[in-house]
């Protein structure tokens, strides 16, 4: 490995080894599949890793073909990185770079913005996660970083199959964050990646073993490398079975991973379930509303749209957009009849980070610079900020409010199959068998998607069936909060309208459940303020041709429900059916967590969460990392030894011990030092090798080899050991590094040959025979 005059030469260009890192990381980066909800982020990635894998590959061929000095070979990561940023410009930000490639400080601001993005979309996200552009930028970056790491480690180090520690990075993403079952892509795609790796590593040390030619790689390296793969394959397919799995299912704290989702304060819980045990507070003013009409309708806040057998909780938010910079947020279909209303909307004691809006909103515009802060929701209508909250806000909105004619509601045909918004919004999870009997008894063969709708909506609001408003429900039987419910027709407005959002998707209509505000109360001034006792729920129904349309279900006071032409109650003409029933629980029923709709639909404070709650949001941090930092402690045991072995010969000081700790180290920098060799012998070779290196370190070889002669063959010497070898030791220990490439030396430091050829041969010695032949 030295060159003329014993000047190291640089290490010959290894694209084979570059080629198989980048390839590997191609295939690591598939255990990211589970954690999108669609594949456009997958391109990106693949581009980026390409930039790395092959600049790598070019950067190497120049030097070497140019005989550039040694030294730039540093700076070779220098240009993947830059490769990369190159290729995250082209993909993200073009438009300000240079010919849109090169990037200029504008267009670096731009991708740094981007990746501020991204890390708020980590905390808002739950997987599977939308592939929003931020998150998309951030998870790039992610893994060009991951194959710019295993780069370095396959190439200048010549450890490819450490290079497996990042794949490991790669996997714990999804093991991380994903509920239920990994899919066989995401195990599968990593560990042929890792195989990949081993059969690199295989073939460059074979090769270096026959000198780079002699003999064909692919003849005596291929099949044992590949053998290795195939076992690491099945032994981790098998083991997959014992992989724990975590419940939160989020990348961080996610809208919809969990109780909370960013609610503070006097705020809307996002996820609703059916139970409840409630108290009253005196109810506070939250907004005051000055509206071009007398009485506007609904304040949506947050929709749920996902139903579980814990209750309806809501999806994640494609915030791409912010409402400055989309004129037209959500435009009513052109058949649907609908009002236009404006309104300024004052906070009075209201703090959440979903801004209520007017039905249909065409605009919303927020006081002072922070309007670029608040995102929209296109597909559930939901304003919703980054990093502001609706304390001390004033904004105004200009929206369509729906006012769609029964006739149209009568002709509305079924949702197609196949429909996106059927496939989002219709989803049930198995319901308990009197959920789908009750449709039946309801609903009957030709009737359309409106009268399916009216026959559920006249069932819940019908007081002969015997459904009452409380605060609390009564202790349930089935193990099933829905079932129990509309056995015992006893709750309060969120078990009335997920209970008809339930039933209507059974009844084949898609549907979700909203969470907002009421109208309020009207004032002198004309204005309207709405109050804690505002907060409600209700349900809105899709029909082909004219979208999203409101229906409640719950026997509010007719002072503070919205009038609904389309869907009259079956009891409208009952005048006692405003007023809720006293509670008739027999016992206590837990409440959830957090703040939810209480009697007549007032606003409860959030109660205490549990002590465990902090410590489970961050539970697949903490697992991902301590499985990372686990497994890399592990690679760190050879060093951890070969330390240790080192200090405790140089403290011993005998000839013997540093003997053994000098050809230790010639067998780690992988320089020839036979065993057969007698110490002169050995000395010779040697100082040969170190002669034009450092002078001084000729005559510190010759003296340990006497010194090792004298206490091998001649009579023990008493009194305590020469220090004088203990430096001569150091002297040529630090020549020998001189004398060999640099990553060799990288090498010898991170994984030393001494240390793991022991580790094998005990291994080997311990294994029974047979076991050792298979």
């Amino acid at each position: 490995m030295s060159g003329h005059a014993g000047v190291p030469d640089r290490p010959r260009p290894r694209p084979g080894t570059a080629v198989a890192a980048a390839g590997a990381v191609l295939l690591g980066s598939l255990a990211l599949v589970p954690v999108f909800a669609a594949g456009s982020w997958l391109p990106p990635v693949a581009f980026a890793v390409v930039a790395v894998g092959l600049g790598g590959v070019l950067l190497r061929a120049v030097l070497a073909r140019w005989a550039l000095p040694s030294a730039l070979d540093r700076l070779v990561p220098l240009g993947q990185a830059g490769l990369a940023l190159c290729a995250l410009t082209v993909v993200f930000t073009p438009d300000d770079a240079w010919a849109g490639v090169l990037p200029t400080p504008t267009s670096v601001g731009d991708l740094g913005g981007l990746l501020l993005d991204g890390a708020a979309e980590i905390r808002e996200q739950a997987t599977p996660a939308l592939p929003l552009t931020g998150l998309v930028a951030l998870t790039t970056v992610f893994v060009a970083l991951v194959a710019l790491a295993v780069d370095l480690i396959a190439v200048p180090a010549r450890q490819p199959a450490l290079g497996g520690l990042g794949l490991l990075v790669l996997y714990c993403v999804p093991v991380s964050t994903i509920t239920g079952q990994v899919s066989l892509i995401a195990f599968m795609a990593p560990a042929t990646g890792f195989a990949l790796l081993l059969w690199a590593d295989q073939r460059d040390r074979l090769t270096e073993g026959a000198r780079a030619g002699a003999g064909s790689p692919l003849g005596t390296g291929t099949l044992p490398a590949l053998r290795t793969g195939v076992v690491a394959l099945v032994a981790g397919i098998v083991l997959a079975a014992f992989v724990p799995t975590l419940s939160e299912g989020s990348l961080a704290t996610g809208l919809g991973g969990g109780a909370g989702g960013g609610s503070t304060g006097s705020a809307l819980d996002p996820v609703a379930e059916m139970r409840g045990d409630l108290t009253l507070p005196s109810p506070r003013e939250l907004f005051r509303i000055d509206a071009s009409v007398q009485q506007p309708g609904y304040l949506r806040a947050v929709v749920l749209d996902q139903y579980t057998d814990t209750g309806w909780r809501m999806s994640n938010l494609d915030g791409s957009e912010s409402i400055a910079e989309d004129p037209t947020l959500a435009p009513l279909p052109g058949r649907v009849a609908s009002r236009p209303v404006a309104a300024e909307i004052t906070v009075v004691a209201h703090e959440d980070r979903f801004l209520p809006s007017l039905y249909s909103p065409l605009s919303v515009e927020v006081d002072g610079p922070s309007d670029n802060r608040w995102r929209f929701d296109e597909e559930t209508s939901t304003v919703f900020g980054r990093g502001v909250t609706t304390a001390g806000l004033s904004y105004r909105v200009t929206a369509q409010e729906p006012e769609p004619a029964i006739e149209d509601l009568a002709a509305a045909p079924e949702v197609a199959p196949g429909d996106p918004v059927a496939e989002r919004f219709g989803q049930l999870p198995p319901l308990d068998p009197s959920v789908p009997a009750l449709v039946g008894e309801l609903t009957a063969p030709g009737q359309t998607p409106y009268e399916r709708v009216m026959a559920v909506h006249r069932h819940l609001t019908d007081r002969a069936n015997g459904f009452r408003y409380s605060l609390s429900t009564a202790p349930g039987t089935t193990g099933d909060d829905l079932a129990d419910f509309l056995r015992l027709k006893q709750g309060y407005c969120e078990q009335y309208a997920g209970a008809m959002a339930v039933l209507v998707r059974a009844a084949g209509v898609p549907a979700r459940v909203v969470l907002g505000y009421t109208t309020g109360s009207a004032q002198e001034d004309g204005t309207r303020i709405v109050t804690t006792d505002d907060a409600h729920a209700w349900v809105e129904v899709w029909f082909a041709d004219l979208g999203w349309v409101p229906f409640d279900p719950t026997p509010i006071a007719a002072a503070r429900a919205v009038e609904l032409p389309w869907a009259p109650r079956a009891d409208a003409d009952t005048p006692e059916a405003a007023a809720p029933t006293a509670p008739t629980a027999t016992g206590p029923v837990p409440a959830g967590p957090t703040a939810q709709l209480d009697r007549d639909d007032q606003y409860v404070p959030p109660l205490a969460l549990p002590a465990a709650e902090p410590a489970d949001r961050f539970a697949p941090v903490l697992t991902g990392g301590g499985l990372t930092a686990l497994v890399l402690a592990a690679g760190l045991v050879p060093w951890a030894v070969r330390r240790h072995q080192r200090r405790a010969r140089l403290d011993d000081g005998r000839p013997g011990a540093l003997w053994e700790e000098l050809l230790a180290t010639a067998t780690d920098l992988g320089v020839p030092a036979p065993v057969t060799a007698t110490p002169r012998q050995l000395a010779r070779q040697l100082a040969e090798r170190v002669a034009d290196v450092d002078r001084s370190a000729v005559a510190a070889v010759r003296s340990l080899a006497l010194a090792e002669e004298q206490s091998v063959y001649g009579r023990p010497t008493p009194g305590a050991p020469d220090p004088g070898l203990r430096d001569a030791v150091l002297t040529l220990e630090r020549a020998l590094g001189a004398s060999v490439p640099r990553a060799q030396r990288l090498r010898a430091a991170l994984w030393p040959a001494s240390t793991v050829g022991a580790a094998t041969r005990w291994l080997t010695a311990h294994t029974p025979r047979r076991l050792r032949s298979a």
